[in-house]
């Protein structure tokens, strides 16, 4: 079986990265053999969707477990839907929470941390105006939290690649996601445009 640990360098002795979407790095443990890759998470500055997309990613990897510090309710909703089991490691190493993973010390997470939106708004004067890469605009999900039953289903063994289902679920609620954002940033533009015509009055 193959797990994954999100994590701010590229080997076994690197920190866990907290973040699920926006890790710098997926370290893919293999349990048996501990032979490891590290991948750069392609999707680190990504605008909007990373935990989405990452949760694809680590899918399409094969992993049978993810190890995370936290993990948003997009990124939570995919990758139960694909049956992968999302467990928690506050601190510590990659090895240390792989090690802590094959004894059984780690907690299933049974539902998502706090949504972000990736494109922040500034309102700051000058250089802070515009899009900033910031976190502020967050939203709830749609669809309430999967339930944790899922946090358990198949992790023994190595799961499929994603069958052509899981990804219609994933597109699904990755086109919920942009429809979300989309509004919110409609949103703050009519508000921008209020703001500058009543000081253009």
């Amino acid at each position: 079986m193959k797990v994954a640990v999100t994590a701010t360098g590229v080997d076994l002795n690197a920190p866990v990265d907290p973040r699920f979407g926006r890790a710098q790095y997926f370290i893919i443990v293999d349990l048996e053999t501990m032979e490891f890759e590290a991948i750069p998470n392609p999707n680190i500055n990504a605008m909007g969707g990373a935990g989405i997309q990452s949760a694809q990613l680590l899918g399409n990897k094969g992993v049978g477990a993810v190890i995370t510090g936290q993990v948003g309710p997009n990124a939570f909703q995919t990758l139960s839907a694909i049956g992968v089991p999302i467990y928690q490691a506050m601190g510590g190493t990659v090895a240390q929470a792989v090690e802590a993973f094959k004894a059984g010390r780690l907690l299933a997470i049974g539902q998502p941390g706090p949504s972000h939106v990736g494109m922040g708004m500034g309102r700051g004067v000058g250089a802070g105006r515009g899009m900033g890469r910031g976190r502020g605009v967050g939203f709830a999900p749609g669809p309430g939290p999967v339930g944790p039953a899922s946090t358990t289903a198949s992790y023994q063994g190595h799961p499929q690649q994603m069958s052509k289902e899981q990804e219609i679920q994933i597109l699904k609620t990755q086109a919920e996601t942009i429809g979300k954002q989309l509004e919110e940033i409609n949103r703050r533009l009519q508000e921008l445009e209020k703001e500058k015509k009543s000081e253009d009055k």
